[in-house]
């Protein structure tokens, strides 16, 4: 049965235009999930350069989440049947919304894909991963 591991983040919320200036490490996912909020993986090692541009951000460890990388295939078959939205057909995208009934973000490449769930329901979506 497929295993999701937690994820280390940093969480940021900001102005918009704070976010939008941002030049974001090459080596760590970017995760805008709402025009005010990034998810970063793994954490920040320095946020200054966020507040230099916003110093009322909120900047945060977060590792209320957990994920698992799934080859392409594999991954849109699940989502073939548990995933009632449309899903973005360019890579690398980021998306989310309800899949199997939990919450999901979903970051597309184009040879896999990652789910990331709230960490308390990491269980149940494995089970319905199967």
């Amino acid at each position: 049965m497929p295993e999701l591991k937690r994820i280390l983040t940093t969480r940021i919320v900001s102005t918009p235009a704070a976010l939008d200036e941002q030049i974001w490490p090459d080596d760590q996912l970017v995760l805008r999930t709402a025009p005010d909020e990034v998810l970063i993986s793994p954490p920040l090692a320095d946020a200054s350069p966020i507040l230099a541009s916003d110093p009322h951000a909120i900047v945060v460890s977060d590792g209320s989440f957990a994920g698992i990388w799934l080859p392409t295939e594999t991954a849109l078959e699940f989502l073939e049947h548990h995933c009632e939205w449309e899903l973005p057909s360019n890579r690398p995208a980021f998306a989310q919304g309800a899949v199997a009934g939990i919450a999901t973000k979903l970051w597309f490449e184009a040879d896999r894909i990652l789910f990331i769930a709230p960490a308390p329901m990491a269980a149940e979506f494995e089970e319905r991963l199967g």
